[in-house]
């Protein structure tokens, strides 16, 4: 059983498929329908930062997508790798359902571009920019990370938002609630906190 995987929001960083767009004219084409859907010149901006305005909500997103669908367009269009044989299902972590469902067809490359401009935006309308934050545990099982949750809440919001595997959860809330995770997380038993890349909380739905 092969799948294709796609990753979620906080893995975009400045320089993004630029070296992919020299190599591969399939990944340049996916880049410039994304900009084109979008009326907007995403592909400079994962390029060239800067950081602060990739990592909003409504630029990482869409930002990911075009990324993880150029590195698919560059195997599938001109790498030989024949999609229905080389995998069984497309799955995604959070944003990346979306990427596995344009890679599958189910939604074309334009849609999707736009689909996670506007739920970005959405997001952020939720919580304004510098109110929230997410910090992902290291060396912490479900029951400790609940526990530094608790610790670190002081009547702000602090919360399991991910439990991506049996050492590693990530913690949702208040940005001063994530900010005392990080500085406490060690000394209640977990490895290390590591705040994430993103403009806006969320939870797994």
């Amino acid at each position: 059983m092969r799948a294709f995987l796609f990753p979620g929001q906080g893995s975009q960083a400045v320089g993004m498929g630029a070296a992919l767009a020299e190599a591969s004219q399939a990944a340049r084409d996916t880049f410039a329908e994304v900009d084109e859907a979008l009326g907007q010149n995403l592909f400079r901006l994962m390029r060239e930062g800067p950081e602060e305005e990739l990592k909003l909500t409504e630029n990482a997103q869409p930002a990911i997508m075009a990324n993880s669908l150029a590195v698919f367009a560059a195997l599938t269009k001109e790498g030989g790798v024949d999609f229905a044989k080389a995998a069984n299902f497309v799955a995604g972590h959070s944003l990346g359902e979306y990427s596995a469902l344009a890679a599958a067809g189910s939604f074309d490359l334009p849609t999707t571009a736009k689909l996670l401009k506007l739920r970005g935006q959405a997001m952020q309308r939720a919580v304004p920019v510098g109110q929230g934050a997410m910090a992902a545990l290291l060396g912490a099982d479900l029951e400790l990370a609940r526990r530094i949750a608790e610790a670190a809440a002081r009547g702000e919001v602090c919360t399991v938002a991910n439990d991506n595997d049996p050492t590693q959860v990530v913690l949702s809330g208040h940005k001063g609630a994530i900010d005392r995770v990080v500085e406490i997380a060690k000394e209640m038993g977990a490895k290390r906190a590591i705040p994430l890349p993103v403009s806006a909380p969320s939870t797994a739905r």
